[in-house]
C-alpha cells in the first residue's frame, strides 16, 4: 500500500523516542476513524474511488514526522502531530456547514479547548515540562502550517496523500524523490519553511497540487460537500446529534446514526449521497471555495518566480 510506504519511508517505524507516548493521546486516537477526505468514505465510488483510506491520523503522524525531521523540536513535532485534533467528523464538510468555503478553518477554534480535556495529553506534557500553548498554537511553527502559496509539512503531506489516493498521479518512485528532496531555507520573510532541492521535483509538486485544485472545485466535489453538509445539518436540527459530538465521536459513529435512521427526508439524502452517479450531479455556485495554490522554494527561490 502506497501510505505504508511512504510513512515507512518517513520512518514511522523509528518514532522519537519522546513521542511514543503522546500517540495514545485520545484526542489523536479519535482521528483514526476520521478520514482526511471528509467523509466521502462513505459516498458515491462513482464519484469517489480512492485507492485506499487514509486517516487524520495518518496525516498528523505523517506532519509530525516531517516537522522533527527538520526542527528535532519536541514542541514544534507534536504541535504537527495534534494541528488537526479538533476536525470534526466529516472535516471541511462542517466548514461548509458554517458556509466558510474560502478560509475552511471555522472548525479550528476548538483546538485548544479539545487539548485541555485531553487528561492523558496533559500528563505527558507535565512529565515533559511542555506549555500546552506552544502545542495548540501550532500556526507558530512555519515548518508545520504557513499561508499558501508556501509549503509547509501539512501542505506537503496533503500533495502526497491526495495524490496516493484521489487524484493518483503519485507513485511509489514519487514518493520517495520528494520526501528525499525536501529540505529547509529560510524564505524570503525571514522565516524558516519547506523546499526542494531539484526543480524537477518541486514541479511535479505544483503539477499535482494544481491538478488537487482542479478536483476541489469541480462540479461533482462542491455538489458532494454540499449535500453532506445538508444531511449534516438536517441530523443537527433534528437532535439525532449535536454540533459537539462532531469533535468529540468518529466518523463510523457519526454515519451509524445518520444512516440508520427512519426519517424520509434523510433517508432521501442519504441515498443520493451513496448512489448518485457523475452525470446525476449539479452545478452549485459556491463562494470563493478556498484555492489551493503552491509556490514552492528551490534552492532558496519560488519555483513560480516572487509571489
Amino acid at each position: 500500500m502506497y501510505l505504508e510506504y511512504y510513512l515507512d519511508k518517513l520512518n514511522y517505524q523509528d518514532v522519537p523516542e519522546f513521542m511514543k507516548k503522546y500517540l495514545k493521546a485520545p484526542s489523536l486516537l479519535r482521528l483514526k476513524k476520521v478520514g482526511y477526505f471528509c467523509g466521502m468514505d462513505y459516498a458515491s465510488k462513482d464519484i469517489y474511488n480512492f485507492k485506499e483510506y487514509i486517516s487524520r491520523y495518518d496525516h498528523s503522524l505523517a506532519v509530525a514526522l516531517i516537522t522533527y525531521r527538520f526542527t528535532k523540536s519536541k514542541e514544534a513535532c507534536l504541535a504537527g502531530l495534534f494541528h488537526d485534533a479538533a476536525t470534526p467528523c466529516f472535516a471541511h464538510v462542517i466548514d461548509y456547514m458554517n458556509k466558510d468555503y474560502s478560509k475552511q478553518e471555522s472548525t479550528e477554534e476548538y483546538t485548544e479547548k479539545i487539548l485541555r480535556e485531553d487528561e492523558y495529553l496533559l500528563k505527558c506534557l507535565k512529565e515533559d515540562n511542555i506549555n500546552i500553548e506552544n502545542i495548540y498554537n501550532f500556526k507558530k511553527y512555519t515548518i508545520v502550517d504557513n499561508n499558501r502559496p508556501k509549503l509547509c509539512a501539512d501542505r506537503i503531506d496533503g500533495v502526497i496523500l491526495t495524490g496516493i489516493s484521489w487524484t493518483k498521479n503519485i507513485s511509489i518512485d514519487d514518493i520517495e524523490k520528494i520526501v528525499d528532496d525536501l529540505t529547509v531555507f529560510t524564505n524570503e520573510y525571514g522565516e524558516e519553511e519547506l523546499g526542494f532541492k531539484s526543480e524537477d521535483i518541486a514541479k511535479k509538486v505544483v503539477e499535482v497540487s494544481e491538478s488537487i485544485d482542479v478536483y476541489c472545485h469541480s462540479k461533482e466535489d462542491n455538489f458532494m460537500m454540499e449535500l453532506l453538509a445538508q444531511i449534516t445539518k438536517y441530523a443537527i436540527d433534528n437532535k439525532l446529534f449535536t454540533y459537539d459530538d462532531l469533535y468529540y465521536l468518529n466518523e463510523d459513529e457519526i454515519w451509524d446514526i445518520i444512516d440508520s435512521r427512519n426519517d424520509k427526508e434523510l433517508k432521501e439524502m442519504v441515498s443520493k449521497f451513496k448512489n448518485v452517479k457523475k452525470e446525476e450531479t449539479q452545478y452549485i455556485d459556491l463562494p470563493n471555495v478556498k484555492p489551493r495554490d503552491l509556490n514552492p522554494l528551490v534552492n532558496g527561490k519560488r519555483v513560480k518566480g516572487e509571489m
